[in-house]
């Protein structure tokens, strides 16, 4: 039987048919989905952990236990996990263990481009690249086959073309396994008396898996009596294939490390020409170079975003694609990205703004409040990164900087990886203040339940993490709890805490809008009371808009929060029906 599926519904379905037992993963796209659909298959244990190094954590210790584990992650959360991921390529664990990281070229939904090849190379652990969603559930398979085999963790790299487009894979039966029993093995204890001898093995297990490189059928070679050849990977050899047809040679590398060398010098003998096509970074490039083969590479495609047929046709044959191009019969206008229509997070911006705070910001929905018209945050880094950063701005302008200086942080964030930085500001005397966003749900990646919703992945009740308590426990005395959507409440939370020699924090509470259980009764209207002073579009709400001078609100966008009623100083904005 075959299924349309999407890549990363692929690799879930490559796991359960090998028989992973355990997945633990933290959302982020463009690899969420590969654990949302790991939800269908009942006998797996499946969770949403606090962060990436949690999540891989869990994995690495079902593996050690013999079970097959897997867990998956953006490349970003692959920087979180590195840690545990760099020892668990010595200690070898005997179930299959493999780790899912999707890249990001063009930086749809990421802060960075980053290509994760390098950590494979950085952690000596073998790595596949899928080109499509039949390859991906086929690699993902193979990745665990491998990892038993040769004794080593295996990351399958995916990206967002590959994660998010569909085809037809075929269904098999999954494997029926059960761990064997658990046997204590000292010699795994990492320290430096075992460390140096695991080291040993793992250089020994990469000069296995050179070898094993040069002839595995994850790595072809595809000949059309050309001079010409490519060399790609991934969803590079999509876009080759569709520029280039047979009008080249190809070797298409299914293993991307260890890279084999003696097949790639085979490969180039007799060619005149040979280009290396790879998004990101010269990783295969420069992999051929040392090898001596003058190939053709970031000369003539860029480093910088994701690659297209036409880009490859002109680079290699001097021509775009032929083919029919409808142009729009009018420009299309540009549409940046905005929070939705009822988001609670745009009154806390609209008050930033007001206040003309400095903000640290952090990975989340709330990130689109950096846009105008609220032109709100000043940075961000990474996740959890917004509670140290605050804290070192005031550490280098001084006390009363903080008062001027906000960090903003969502709930799922905030437990990921903002913790442990409001103790540094508790534990190091500081007087920051730190705004919790708590929307009740993971909302940027697709609404995922997370330790503060009191649900876990398949929906189950479970404890509820008290964002309260939890900074009381911290050592925050001054915690406030403040609904974005009363404006006035919270400029004067704010103003009083900003005021306080002492750690403070604001937890900004209501739901996100689009959560199924959020219902606002009616929809709003602007009556003739309004002095078109401008202060309803400062929200930059979807749904109201301003038309020589007359502001509007769209009843279709409208979902009724009732925000903008709480900004209008002349109360010209009212419920439908009111009047």
């Amino acid at each position: 039987m075959k299924e349309l599926l999407l890549g990363n519904a692929a690799v879930a379905r490559g796991a359960y048919e090998a028989g992973v037992r355990v997945v633990s993963s933290y959302p982020g796209t463009p690899s969420t989905e590969i654990t949302e659909n790991m939800v269908r298959y009942a006998d797996v244990d499946v969770e949403w952990a606090p962060n990436e190094k949690v999540a891989a954590e869990v994995a690495i210790g079902a593996s050690l236990a013999n079970a097959r584990a897997m867990s998956c992650m953006k490349h970003v959360g692959l920087n979180v996990m590195a840690d545990p991921v760099f020892t668990a390529s010595y200690l070898a664990p005997p179930g299959g263990l493999v780790f899912c990281v999707a890249d990001d070229p063009g930086m749809h939904s990421s802060q960075n481009e980053q290509d994760s090849r390098h950590y494979a190379r950085a952690s000596k652990i073998l790595m596949l690249e899928p080109s499509d969603a039949a390859e991906c559930k086929a690699f993902t398979k193979e990745a665990f086959s491998l990892s038993e085999t040769f004794h080593t963790p295996v990351f399958v790299r995916l990206s967002t073309r590959v994660s998010h487009s569909q085809a037809l894979v075929s269904l098999e039966e999954p494997e029926v396994r059960q761990p064997a029993p658990y046997v204590k093995d000292a010699t795994r204890v990492a320290v430096p008396v075992n460390s140096r001898k695991m080291h040993i093995a793992v250089e020994k297990r990469l000069e296995d898996l050179r070898a094993f490189a040069e002839d595995c059928a994850l790595n072809r070679v595809e000949r059309h009596g050309s001079r010409i050849g490519v060399i790609t990977s991934g969803i590079s050899y999509m876009y080759a294939r569709e520029a280039l047809g047979d009008a080249v040679d190809y070797l298409k590398l299914g293993m991307v490390y260890p890279l084999p060398s003696r097949l790639i010098q085979d490969f180039a003998k007799g060619l005149d020409k040979v280009y290396v096509i790879e998004e990101l970074d010269p990783y295969l490039e420069e992999h051929c170079r040392t090898l001596g083969i003058p190939v053709i590479g970031k000369e003539a495609f860029s480093l910088i975003g994701e690659y297209n047929a036409d880009m490859i046709a002109q680079a290699v044959l001097g021509k775009p694609l032929a083919k029919e191009k409808t142009e729009p019969m009018e420009a299309l206008p540009v549409r940046p990205p905005v929070m939705c229509a009822g988001c609670p997070h745009r009154g806390v911006f609209y008050v930033l703004h007001k206040m003309g705070l400095h903000v640290a910001g952090d990975i989340g929905c709330y990130t689109l409040g950096a846009n105008a018209p609220l032109n709100s945050m000043d940075f961000n880094v990474c996740m959890g990164a917004s509670i140290g950063t605050a804290f070192g701005m005031v550490k280098a302008q001084g006390r009363a900087f903080g008062q001027k200086v906000v960090s903003v942080i969502g709930d799922s964030t905030f437990i990921h990886s903002g913790i442990t930085g409001l103790i540094d500001i508790v534990y190091n005397r500081g007087n920051n203040t730190v705004l919790i966003l708590d929307n009740s749900t993971t909302g940027m990646t697709g609404h995922q339940d997370n330790p503060t919703t009191g649900k876990t992945i398949r929906g189950v009740p479970t404890k509820q993490v008290d964002l309260e308590l939890l900074c009381r426990a911290i050592g925050v005395d001054r915690i406030s709890i403040v609904d974005p959507f009363q404006v006035k409440e919270l400029e004067k939370t704010l103003r009083e805490e900003l005021q306080a020699d002492e750690p403070s924090v604001i937890i900004v509470q209501r739901p996100c809008a689009l959560l199924k259980g959020v219902r606002y009764e009616g929809r709003y209207q602007v009556t003739d009371d309004c002095r078109r002073c401008g202060q309803c579009m400062k929200l930059g709400c979807p749904a109201i808009t301003r038309k020589d001078g007359i502001v509007s609100i769209s009843p279709i966008q409208c979902i009724g929060c009732g925000l903008c009623a709480n900004v209008c100083p002349f109360g010209a904005i009212v419920k439908e029906g009111s009047r």
